[in-house]
């Protein structure tokens, strides 16, 4: 039997949805100053990796930072895409 709370993971395009609403919001600009790390169980890391698509670990921990950043935003920025089409969407049939 399925536990009601259990959530299925979060897609990669949510992950490139909050980076793209920090970039909007000025959170991305400047010069990458900051350190941030810390010791991660290893199968927690293989497993972030494998959810949102990031490929090194810097990647990984600026789209948890973004998501975090922007978690408030995300609902009012995916309502405002609904009726538009991505420039990178081909529509050529």
């Amino acid at each position: 039997m399925q536990s009601r709370l259990k959530r299925k993971p979060a897609r990669p395009d949510r992950f490139h949805d909050a980076l793209t609403i920090a970039s909007e919001t000025g959170l991305l600009r400047g010069a990458k100053t900051e350190v941030v790390r810390g010791r991660m169980p290893k199968a927690l890391v293989l497993k972030a990796k494998a959810t949102s698509g990031a490929r090194s670990d810097t990647e990984l921990i600026e789209m948890a930072l973004a998501n975090l950043a922007v978690a408030d935003q995300y609902p009012d920025w995916l309502l405002s895409q609904r009726g538009t089409v991505g420039k990178e969407t081909d529509l050529e049939f």
